[in-house]
């Protein structure tokens, strides 16, 4: 019994590999000329291993009960799940998230291109009606939108080719850190299709499940997405004014300011104290302007921002920012601040205001996984508490970076750059060549 239950077990993998590989072959290319951040252009056919099929098959099976027991019924869920299997492409999606994976120029640059800054200003003139009224009905300006959906589909021509399902799927059976963030999103998928306002075959979008014109989470679908046109439906996937439309709701529910901008560009004085760039430490601007901090030549003072922290997310060679209350609602729409950022500055652009003042610091770069690895173990080994040694260069490991520069007598910016290792190493090189 058991060796038939080997074999047996054996072919329903074999089987399973194969047509998961003959799915992923024959889906549509993610590729589709210029990638988001994310989906990093890369969608090889990959198989599968048995220990994803076995989580995948067991996910799924415990998500189709409770979907039962929240009155799913059989027919949605058999629609939902027929012949499914997971990605494993996401996975290596998943380990590449641009915001740690490329300097915030490349990042930046990349997402608030010329051609993209011009797409949307002719956008702009072609929906100034509908944006005149979601302005008025919401509050939210207008360039805010369009640069979200520039930045989110290329203005709907990128909304995403992946199957939201299995892709949902994946990672609630893959991803471990957020296996519980995955489940609940896989739901709401569900209940989507159950209530009709989409079908199985509109439901395409990115590797993590974001869908339509400005990339709606299916939770966030359920909760914000608002009928734009007076059609009677949430279709963000092919109107334009409920996209726009939901995702100016969105915006408004978290707390959008009308009038009221992101922030902007700020120069720093010498001999700043860097340890006050916290997004944890929000000022009035007249207190930042009592520390030496001021607009850039020729430019003026970032205006109505009631209250604001400070960013640099170069360190101190490159731009600085004052960060308003607006600029923390857009890090609702999508928690990464680069991502932020990059919407802020295509909005100012498609308003007609210039660039960045300061050049970014090309010449040190920020390091890459290994790199990032390296540096938690030399700070870790120097007895400053980084966290887990992840690569991930998040509040732990900058306050460490930034200990470990002002013992050196360094101007503590956090910033963890090439030049920054190779200076630790050195320091830490000498100390050894000292004791011996």
């Amino acid at each position: 019994m058991m060796r038939w239950e080997s074999r047996s077990r054996a072919f329903r993998i074999a089987t399973a590999t194969l047509a998961s590989a003959m799915l992923i072959a024959l889906a549509p290319s993610g590729s589709r000329g210029e990638p988001r951040p994310g989906d990093a252009g890369i969608d090889a056919p990959q198989v599968a291993d048995e220990a994803l099929l076995e989580q995948f098959a067991a996910t799924v099976q415990s998500v189709r009960r409770e979907a039962a027991a929240r009155g799913i019924p059989p027919a949605t869920l058999a629609a939902a799940f027929a012949g499914l299997l997971p990605d494993p492409l996401i996975l290596e999606l998943l380990q590449r998230q641009p915001e740690h994976a490329m300097a915030p120029w490349d990042y930046v640059g990349r997402l608030v291109s010329e051609s993209r800054i011009a797409e949307g200003r002719a956008l702009l003139a072609t929906h100034d009606g509908m944006l005149t009224a979601l302005e008025a009905r919401h509050g939210v300006d207008r360039h805010v939108l369009v640069a979200i959906w520039g930045i989110e589909s290329s203005y709907g021509n990128l909304p995403g080719t992946r199957p939201v399902v299995r892709s949902l799927a994946t990672l609630a059976a893959s991803d471990a850190r957020r296996r519980a963030f995955w489940r609940k999103e896989l739901l709401a998928v569900l209940a989507i299709l159950d209530r009709g306002e989409a079908d199985i075959a509109m439901l395409q979008g990115s590797w993590a499940g974001a869908m339509g014109h400005t990339q709606f989470m299916p939770t966030s679908f359920l909760e914000h997405a608002v009928d734009g046109d007076g059609d009677g439906r949430r279709d963000i996937w092919r109107s334009i004014p409920d996209a726009l439309a939901s995702t100016a709701n969105y915006l408004a529910k978290f707390g959008w300011t009308p009038g009221e901008v992101w922030g902007g560009e700020v120069v720093l004085p010498t001999g700043f104290d860097y340890r006050m760039v916290s997004a944890a430490l929000v000022r009035a601007p007249a207190i930042w302007r009592t520390l030496g901090v001021a607009a850039p030549d020729d430019r003026p003072w970032p205006g109505a921002v009631t209250a604001g922290s400070l960013l640099l997310p170069a360190g101190r060679s490159g731009p600085a920012f004052l960060l308003g209350g607006n600029f923390r609602v857009l890090l609702r729409y999508n928690n990464a601040t680069l991502y932020a950022l990059s919407v802020a500055h295509l909005a100012d652009r498609l308003a007609g205001r210039p660039t960045f003042w300061r050049p970014w610091p090309t010449d040190d770069r920020p390091l890459d996984l290994a790199g990032r690895r390296e540096l938690q173990q030399h700070l870790a080994a120097l007895g400053f508490e980084v966290g887990e040694i992840d690569g991930i260069v998040g509040e732990a490991t900058r306050a460490a970076v930034q200990a470990w520069q002002a013992a050196q007598g360094k101007p503590a910016d956090g910033w963890a750059g090439e030049n920054l290792l190779a200076s630790l190493k050195r320091s830490r090189t000498a100390d050894d060549g000292g004791r011996n």
